[in-house]
């Protein structure tokens, strides 16, 4: 058969890349895009004919051969997935799927991608385990160990069962024993684990086989009765890792800039990454990309499902199995991390046509390379995915069309024309009588509110606060001892415009549209430090819409309330026109936070007002220095997922303290001395000393007992994968973490540490102050 595929060995890797950039195909009919791979090269004279005569469908006889009680055969549409360089090389994609969008999403998203590079992939030796349960032991200790001893053994009987594989250079390799109490039966479980490299094969009957072949030898070994002999689909030794980077740039899509799609799309993945139910749709997005191509190329699609969820489950909750953040540079950077157990060899291949097609369209050559591919093809579908919910919306995109004939039936004027879409959309009701009633009242408030404009600008025009981390000196601050805190690149913003009565809050994101009830018990403190902050610049009278888009996650200790407090402020004085100075803000600021929190220090409101990294000390007039700092010092930021109620922790504390002084009063001083060491190490940038401070630190604060076990267990996974120091950030009982890193590196590895174990984290760091005065 004549070879075909587009990744043959050319002249260069542009030219190449060609190949994968099929301009408008999807506007061509089925004939004509057959024909154009075949113009290409991308299929033989044999596979056009196939194709274009539908050969390619299993007969009924055929289908009666793969499994039982056949009565027919079942189809479904095969696409390409185009545009996809990885490792810098092309690939057209072959996916089999019943869902609109999908071959188009994830096309599109692979565009944006190879415009900055492409995707970059690597994959673990294709490791599948199986498993041999032993029950009722009594001594598992022994027996592990007696396997353990006899692990040579094991292995070269396993292999001696398979030696075909042995000689393609995979079978059995290794042998683990686990232990497991059972509280139902007498002794205990132990299962063992056959570690056995499958080459390029799927493998679930060879290691079946193999767990087979030496269970009884096991059964001597150990003199335990063994009972299940199976293979595993949590396939975590064959885990493939998919990357991007992708410049703002290029980001642009419908009417938002690469800055709100880059910020969009990040913080939908921290939703995911935080909230399980929230998680399970983004990872179904994931695998809207990969089933596909697992079909499509002969795949268990049911087996790679189990390992992704059964992997995204691993940690303290269910996660996502993708993260986006922003770089130094402004990049949006997507990682995907996901068991991918494939093969390009089998009995599949051989008895179904259009997989034999599919494979050599796609032209990997290994299990290995094609697992590299779907990781990419998951990391593009949740791009597209997410790009879209942070702009125009899923459901907003299937439905537009229909929108738009709708409210032009219903006469909706030109220059209120998206308007009507966009509210008919949103209301699900895509009828005429819906669309005429969205008119009439956007025409009688047109005159009252000016929301589209207030849509159409960007977050750069909003007012803004900045959220912090405590590098020392958490609790003990709101004692008078000092503590030296950070801005980070995480803001709250906030617009203020004016409406004819009433005062309403808008926080699309947090589901917020509330008119504010001067006067009234406030359920939250939010809406009672606002009231305070519109009464003390004389605005209680005026009609105002307060919009605020949060990025800060809340109740994570991230001074987040400090900073919507000071972009309210900031966004009430720009928009009226009153001239405060960074100091009032800070006053106002400090104001709403001791409603929000009581008794607060001020370190929060001040370093959100400043956005300086700053040496702090409660006071009348506070005592604020500017820390002088020469380059940035790299941050981890781990979320532990539990909420933070920095008030309820603040007032513990004081209580505690008011028992005992003499015991606290001694561990603030200590952590005071921290503080001022802390501000020489930063002017020094001597981290190594700054990451030992910020470990004392924590054991004072641990001391006090503000930390949980979720915070404990991110500062342990930071500290064993090279943190310089590793420490609880604000009011505790939760919320965040920090570590100190000394590279890029180092943070990556920590981050990708975290989310293994299912926390969120965010890679950040720590600036030269904007200004050197306060």
């Amino acid at each position: 058969m004549e070879s075909a595929n587009i990744n043959s060995k050319k002249s260069s890797t542009e030219n190449s890349a060609d190949q994968s950039r099929i301009p408008k195909f999807y506007k061509r009919s089925i004939e004509e895009r057959l024909h154009l791979l075949r113009e290409k090269n991308l299929i033989t004279r044999e596979q056009l004919t196939t194709l274009l005569s539908q050969q390619q469908i299993l007969s009924r006889e055929e289908a009666d051969k793969m499994i039982e009680n056949v009565v027919g055969v079942f189809g479904l549409p095969m696409g390409l997935g185009l545009n996809f360089v990885i490792n810098d090389q092309p690939y057209i994609v072959p996916m089999v799927v019943e869902e609109p969008s999908i071959l188009a999403a994830v096309s599109s998203a692979a565009k944006v991608v190879r415009k900055s590079g492409g995707f970059t992939a690597d994959a673990d030796d294709p490791i599948l385990i199986g498993q041999i349960q032993l029950v009722d032991v009594d001594h598992p200790m022994k027996v592990q160990h007696l396997l353990l001893q006899k692990k040579e053994e094991i292995i070269n009987l396993a292999n001696s069962l398979h030696p075909n594989m042995v000689e393609r250079g995979g079978g059995a390799v290794d042998i683990e024993v686990m232990i497991y109490p059972q509280s139902r039966h007498p002794g205990s479980m132990v299962v063992v684990h056959l570690l056995v490299n499958t080459c390029d094969a799927m493998g679930a009957n060879l290691v079946n086989s193999m767990c087979e072949g030496v269970a009884p030898l096991i059964e001597k070994i150990t003199n335990a009765k063994v009972y299940l002999r199976i293979l595993s689909n949590l396939t975590d030794r064959a885990m493939v890792r998919a990357r991007c980077e992708i410049p703002v740039d290029y980001l642009d899509f419908n009417e938002a800039s690469g800055k709100e799609v880059r910020d969009g799309i990040i913080r939908a993945a921290e939703f995911a990454a935080i909230d399980p139910y929230r998680a399970s749709t983004h990872n179904k997005g994931i695998m809207n990309g990969i089933d596909p191509v697992a079909i499509a190329t002969g795949n268990d699609w049911r087996a790679i499902e189990a390992a992704a969820h059964a992997y995204a489950a691993r940690g303290s909750h269910y996660t996502s199995l993708t993260n986006w953040f922003k770089n130094d540079e402004g990049d949006l950077v997507g990682t995907i991390d996901i068991p991918m157990k494939v093969g390009i060899v089998g009995g599949s291949l051989k008895s179904n046509k259009a997989v034999e097609i599919a494979h050599h369209i796609l032209g990997v050559e290994s299990a290995t390379e094609l697992a590299q591919v779907m990781g990419a093809v998951g990391l593009a579908q949740n791009f597209s995915a997410l790009r879209s919910l942070g702009t125009e919306g899923i459901q907003r995109g299937h439905m537009t069309l229909h929108a738009r004939s709708v409210a032009s039936t219903a006469g909706a004027p030109a220059d209120i024309f998206d308007q009507v879409l966009e509210r008919l959309v949103e209301s699900g009701e895509i009828k005429v009588w819906k669309a005429e009633e969205i008119i009439e009242e956007i025409q009688r408030k047109q005159h009252q509110k000016k929301v589209q404009t207030s849509k159409s600008e960007t977050a750069e025009d909003m007012a803004f606060g900045y959220g912090k981390i405590i590098l020392t000196g958490e609790h003990s601050v709101v004692h008078g001892t000092h503590a030296v805190a950070a801005p980070i690149t995480l803001t709250m913003k906030a617009k203020v415009w004016a409406a004819d009565k009433d005062v309403q809050l808008i926080i699309p994101r947090w589901g917020v549209e509330q008119t504010l009830k001067f006067g009234e018990d406030h359920e939250y403190s939010i809406y009672k430090s606002l009231e305070m902050i519109l009464d003390r610049l004389e605005l209680r009278d005026r009609g105002m819409n307060i919009e605020v888009v949060p990025e800060v996650p809340r109740a994570m200790g991230m001074g987040g309330s400090a900073a919507l407090a000071v972009a309210i402020i900031r966004a009430l004085d720009r928009h009226f026109q009153i001239g405060l100075s960074d100091n009032e803000v800070r006053e106002l600021s400090y104001e709403s936070e001791n409603i929000v929190h009581g008794g607060a220090s001020g370190i929060d409101n001040t370093v959100s007002t400043y956005g300086n990294l700053l040496m702090f000390q409660k006071g009348t007039p506070p005592e604020m220095e500017t820390l002088n700092l020469e380059e940035p010092i790299p941050i981890v930021i781990g979320l532990s997922g539990v909420e933070s109620m920095t008030a309820k922790m603040v007032r513990r504390v004081r209580e505690e303290y008011e028992q005992q002084p003499d015991w606290y009063g001694e561990i603030f001083h200590k952590m005071d001395k921290l503080a001022l060491e802390s501000k020489e190490a930063i002017e020094e940038f001597d981290l190594k000393r700054l990451g030992r401070i910020m470990n004392l630190n924590h054991g004072y604060l641990n001391a006090l007992n503000v930390s949980s076990p979720e915070v404990e267990e991110l500062i342990s996974i930071a500290r064993e994968n090279g943190a310089l120091g590793a420490k609880l950030t604000g009011g505790g009982g939760g919320g965040a973490m920090i570590a100190l890193c000394d590279s890029e590196s180092s943070q990556q590895k920590i981050q990708h540490q975290m989310h293994s174990a299912g926390y969120d984290a965010l890679i950040t760091s720590i600036k030269p102050s904007v200004s050197k005065e306060v």
